[in-house]
């Protein structure tokens, strides 16, 4: 039998007592199944303009599979609109001395590898748009913690690993609260401590109502 993440780590992961609350649980799920069926279907016209924006502009496929760590340390499969070059992946070793984030995690704002129309994409965070349908599936949910590469989930502390106590997310406290600006993976973490440690629905509202205005405002990289 498998372990659970608290049992694996051999600590208490502090929790909002909402988490346990059967009522605002199901709300929670209502409200991902809801929304991301909405908006799957309000936005197909846009999934079809930007994979073919995608697929004119560079070589290769339009979606990019993401593999990444969910809840508890379960690994899944979640897609992107491709925003960089396809050989993107076997690039990332020569750029590693540039990397701009402390840890585990590889952030570059000025990645050679991003295509022109993968920079807009990522400008107004429409290259994330797929991932509604891993929230609809429920692999993800439309906010939580942001979900770790499998890659760098290997390289985690025992204390970055606490992040994936609950189901990963769309958005985060840490893109609206100035993401381009936070250098440490561990000040990453410490607000998706918070998140995990304060969840309410209202906090999640607060939050997707802060992510539209980032959205819109093209306050992405």
């Amino acid at each position: 039998m498998s372990l659970s993440l608290e049992e694996e780590l051999g600590t208490a992961i502090v929790h909002s007592p909402c988490w346990e609350n059967r009522f605002w649980a199901i709300s929670k799920r209502a409200l991902d199944v809801i929304a991301s069926a909405l908006l799957l279907v309000l936005l197909s016209p846009v999934f079809f303009v930007l994979s073919l924006l995608v697929k004119l502009t560079s070589p290769g496929p339009a979606l990019y599979e993401w593999k990444v760590v969910g809840q508890n340390g379960r690994s899944f499969s979640s897609y992107k609109f491709r925003s960089m070059v396809v050989e993107a992946d076997q690039l990332k070793a020569s750029l590693l001395a540039t990397n701009e984030m402390t840890g585990p995690v590889f952030k570059l704002t000025r990645d050679p590898r991003i295509t022109r129309v993968g920079a807009w994409m990522r400008r107004y965070s429409l290259d994330e748009l797929p991932q509604l349908y891993s929230v609809l599936i429920g692999d993800m949910s439309l906010v939580g913690p942001r979900p770790p590469l499998q890659s760098e989930y290997k390289q985690f502390t025992e204390y970055q690993k606490q992040k994936v106590a609950v189901k990963p997310g769309i958005t985060c406290l840490w893109q609206v609260s100035g993401r381009n600006k936070i250098r440490d993976f561990d000040a990453w973490v410490s607000l998706d401590l918070q998140y995990i440690q304060n969840w309410s629905l209202w906090l999640d509202l607060t939050i997707l109502a802060k992510t539209v205005v980032a959205v819109v405002s093209g306050s992405g990289k």
